[in-house]
């Protein structure tokens, strides 16, 4: 009688750690695609690297775990990138040196100061805008 309660309590632990798992799985998911975006980047993947119970967190025993997210600029060049979580907190996230992306819709000055001839024309120095 006690063994099976032992034996169902014990089920129930791995169960809830495993779900605990499961759940920084998809934060870090989540995280990882917000912070690709933010750097205008693609995210190729997310793993989990390691996991190791630890205590603190919400309910006392949590995870500490770090995730392996790859990520291109470019679509050819692959990069990759750790995130580290206590629980279902990003604790830090380490990119490496990339270079930055390609703009897809470059910045164009508008004013006198730069070289622009300003007035919002294009074109306004070729063709005689200028003086």
């Amino acid at each position: 009688m006690m063994t099976d309660f032992l034996m169902i309590a014990a089920l129930v632990v791995i169960i809830a750690f495993f779900w605990q798992l499961r759940q920084m799985a998809e934060l870090s998911r989540r995280f990882a695609h917000s912070e690709c975006r933010k750097q205008r980047v693609q995210l190729l993947a997310i793993a989990m690297e390691s996991a190791r119970p630890s205590i603190g967190g919400t309910s006392g025993l949590t995870w500490k775990a770090k995730f392996m997210m790859e990520f291109s600029t470019d679509g050819i060049n692959q990069y990759k990138a750790s995130i580290w979580m206590h629980g279902k907190k990003v604790q830090k996230i380490q990119w490496p040196i990339f270079p930055e992306p390609e703009w897809l819709e470059a910045p164009e000055a508008t004013g006198t100061i730069g070289g622009s001839c300003g007035g919002g024309s294009r074109g306004g120095c070729k063709s005689g805008g200028c003086k």
